[in-house]
């Protein structure tokens, strides 16, 4: 499934992340409810899942860590029934100056990295939860795959561009969720 823009809004809760994932026109305003996702905090094996309304009772797709506390582990992204439709993780090595992950899925491999390096210096020695998050994800020879670009907002929003139709929906939501999960440690 794909889709040329989305947005996803964080909702704050004490026990767990709560996630809205909307089609978007073009200004970035929400148009339609394509999933919600939860996350437990302080689970010991990171899981997202996500699903089709707010009864949350057919989960649509989701993520999961590959191994317990490990920061180089990888996550599965999985389609209703489990079948694996994509796969990132974070390069803890590249990180140290700018975070970046790596990303597949069908027909491509990328890497995604912070567009500003003095911004990723910033969050880094910062306390300063405001700081824009921008993601730029290219393909191996350097085409945008999609971005993920946090927009000021109480509580955490995301705008999300897709330009490359190979990149599915579901492994865009779940990449720009990961990011705030992962990247709010």
């Amino acid at each position: 499934m794909y889709l040329p823009h989305f947005v996803v809004k964080q909702k704050l809760t004490l026990m767990v992340n709560r996630y809205e994932v909307s089609e978007s026109d073009e200004a970035g305003n929400p148009t339609r409810l394509m999933a919600l996702a939860e996350q437990k905090r302080m689970a010991f094996k990171e899981q997202v899942t996500f699903f089709s309304d707010g009864s949350r009772t057919r989960p649509v797709f989701g993520f999961k860590a590959r191994k317990k506390l490990d920061l180089n582990a990888g996550y599965d992204i999985t389609d209703e029934s489990g079948a694996q439709i994509g796969f990132f993780r974070k390069d803890f090595g590249a990180s140290l100056l700018r975070s970046t992950f790596h990303i597949e899925g069908p027909g491509y491999t990328g890497t995604g990295q912070e567009r500003s390096q003095v911004v990723g210096l910033l969050r880094r020695f910062t306390d300063l939860d405001f700081i824009p998050i921008h993601f730029d994800f290219v393909d191996s020879a350097g085409s945008p795959l999609f971005s993920v670009e946090r927009k000021m907002s109480l509580g955490d929003r995301y705008r999300v561009t897709v330009p490359d139709q190979r990149v599915d929906f579901r492994v865009a939501a779940a990449v720009a969720v990961g990011l705030d999960a992962l990247m709010s440690r």
